[in-house]
Formats: C-alpha cells, structure tokens, sequence
C-alpha cells in the first residue's frame, strides 16, 4: 500500500484528521494546522510546503504524520544547520527534506498518528517515499513516548536529544504559595520584580479567544511581529492566522494584555489544553522595565495555579527561565539521512550531544531556586 500524501488539509474532512488525534493536543487539530495552511503562513513562498503523509485503506486514513517538504531548517527549533552546513562544504545535498512536525511550534506530542500497525507501515515507508520524491532526509521532532517506542525499534533512524525548561504547578493555593516554595533571595527577587512593574502603573487584563476583537488581534500582532523586526528577521505567522485560529478553535486561546492608562503596551498568547498552558508568543510596542517577565512567566504562572493547570510549557530554548523555576525537561527528535557519509559523521555527534544535554539537565536542576526542604 503506497504513502499518500495530503498537500493541503483542506483534502481531508476534518472530523477524519480529527478522529486520529490524541485528546489534549491541540497543535495537531485540523483547526491548528488548517489555520497555518489557510492564512498563508506555510506554502512555497515560505519555504513549507505541506506534505502530511498518511496510510489510507478503501479513501480510509489509518495512519497519518503531519509534515513538510522544506528547503531550509527555519521554525524548526531542532537545530540542524550545522549539518546544513557541512553538507555545503562538502557538496552534499541537504535539502529539500521532509520535516514531521507542528510548524514554528516546539510542543512536544504524537507524531506517528491513528492505527499503531497502520503508523509502523507508514514510518517504514518513509525511506521509499524520500527517493521517489528527491528528498535528501526525514525528521521527526518534539516526539512523545508512543512514537519514540516505535521509532526507535527502525534501526535506520538517528536519535536527538534537547532540552526545555517546563514550570510545573505543585497544587500552589496562589502566586504566593509558589513564593514560599523558593530560596529566600529567589523570593525577594521576584517579588521586587513584580512590584517594578506595578509601580509603572501597569494593569494585566485576560481575554479568551471569542472575547478578542479584531483591532486587539491588530495589536497582538504587531506585538508578535515586532519580536522578529527587531531582530532583522520577518515573523513566521501572518495576520490572518490569529483571526481563524481565534474563529477555529476560540476555547484553547487565552491573551493577556499589559495595559498603562487603559492603552495596551504589550502581550502575551497562549494556548490551554487538558492540564497544560502552552505559552507562545510575546511582544511589546516599549520597553517597560522588569515588563517581560511579568507578561511571559508571571502572569502565567498566576494563571495556571488559578485555573488548576498544572504544567506551563513555555517552548524553546531560554535558560533564563530555569531561574524563576522552569525545570528542565528533555525533548526527543529522529533523523533519517540518506547519505551514508552523513549519517556516520552524525551518529558520532549525537553520541556527544545526548550525553552533554543529560550533563547540562542534571546540572540545571542544582540551581533552580527552590528551597530544597520543599522539593
């Protein structure tokens, strides 16, 4: 039985895609990947061009793995422009690729999706599927358990390891509660941050997703985009995602808006789902002293605790965060390379990287600010 390949999601009904989703992941709904395909965030333009792979019985889809030819490694956040660029000075080919994944979205959850032997059959097809296609490689990142199991027993795939930093929730009555669990300094620290943000007569106001009016989703956006400008770079997400991300799937969507006077001066965009709040996105139009924290971590902490969720994923990278008590958490990505030549100089370094990033966990989980008489 052939791979078959959706180059848009628009190809299959949304209850069908829905139907092989694992309750509580919400980046893998038709209504999360529709609105990225739809609004023109994804598409050749932008170097992702939709090919979600799928194993179909009689129009039936048992299997599927949302996916992406790519031609470059951006809004991946598994890092593999290194091997990018060994592969140029030795003149390897090294894309176009084919990536599984949730665009732009570092949250680990299922990749292999539907029928578990339907999803082995689809996964051994792969290394077909790339040279019949003219594709140099796959990756799979940000993998849960199910698909690491299944994964890992195709000797052909290559193992990485990463490292985030997740805040967990320890039934904390209130922000407070979650103050008198930390170090006496860690507490004076935050607690002194989060009266500098008070003192500039900053407000905090929380909105879910149908609450949202068109002229804040202008703001939020612009809040969003400036992130990227600053930085010399162009934003991954177009204006049109949040409004059909807030038409398609309102109840997962929660914004906070940093107000001065009643006028809005920054955001922050987050996702909720199950016991889990998944922050995404920041931005401000001015700086404010101490504002980031507040916005980005704060405000979700006292959020989370508030509303019972237990764990706040706050995505890549950003060690700062294991400072106000995001613990480190390791993430898992497998790569499918066809060059021979490459495959081996990368099995070499991955070696060394998985062993560096235990290292760098258990060493991160010495300076977190916790009392140790609490942990």
């Amino acid at each position: 039985m052939p791979v078959i390949t959706l180059d848009r999601l628009a190809d299959c009904p949304a209850a069908q895609w829905d139907a092989l989703v694992p309750a509580q992941q919400p980046f893998l709904s038709y209504a999360f990947l529709s609105a990225l395909e739809d609004s023109g965030s994804l598409g050749p333009n932008s170097g992702w061009r939709t090919q979600h792979l799928t194993w179909q019985e009689n129009g039936n889809i048992l299997a599927a793995i949302p996916g992406y030819r790519k031609r470059h490694s951006y809004g991946e956040y598994v890092f593999d422009q290194g091997w990018a660029d060994a592969c140029q000075r030795s003149g390897i080919a090294y894309y176009p690729k084919w990536l599984g994944a949730v665009p732009f979205s570092p949250v680990t959850g299922a990749r292999l999706l539907g029928d578990e032997p339907a999803a082995v059959s689809l996964l051994q097809a792969i290394p077909d599927y790339l040279e019949e296609n003219g594709l140099t490689g796959a990756h799979i990142n940000f993998t849960d358990e199910r698909a690491n199991r299944l994964i890992a027993a195709e000797p052909v795939w290559q193992h990485r390891q990463g490292l985030q930093y997740h805040w967990q929730n320890r039934d904390y009555r209130d922000f407070q509660d979650y103050l008198d669990a930390l170090t006496s300094r860690k507490r004076k620290q935050f607690r002194k941050e989060r009266e500098q943000v008070a003192a500039q007569g900053i407000d905090f106001v929380w909105l879910g997703g149908a609450q949202v009016t068109e002229a804040q989703w202008d703001f939020v956006y612009a809040c969003y985009s400036n992130t990227y400008h600053i930085r010399g770079q162009s934003p991954y997400l177009t204006r049109a995602f949040f409004s059909l991300l807030a038409e398609r799937m309102p109840e997962a969507i929660r914004v906070v808006f940093a107000q001065q006077n009643g006028r809005d001066l920054a955001m922050a965009f987050s996702l909720i789902s199950g016991d889990t709040f998944y922050g995404r996105y920041w931005g401000c139009l001015a700086e404010f002293d101490r504002l980031h924290f507040e916005t980005c971590f704060y405000q979700g902490m006292e959020y989370a605790i508030a509303s019972g969720l237990k764990r706040f994923d706050a995505g890549a990278q950003g060690e700062h965060k294991l400072l106000r008590g995001f613990e480190p958490v390791i993430t898992d990505s497998w790569h499918y390379l066809r060059h021979p030549g490459l495959r081996d100089a990368v099995e070499d370094f991955l070696v060394e990287e998985r062993a560096g990033v235990q290292r760098w966990a258990d060493e991160a989980r010495e300076v977190l600010p916790y009392r140790h008489d609490v942990c």
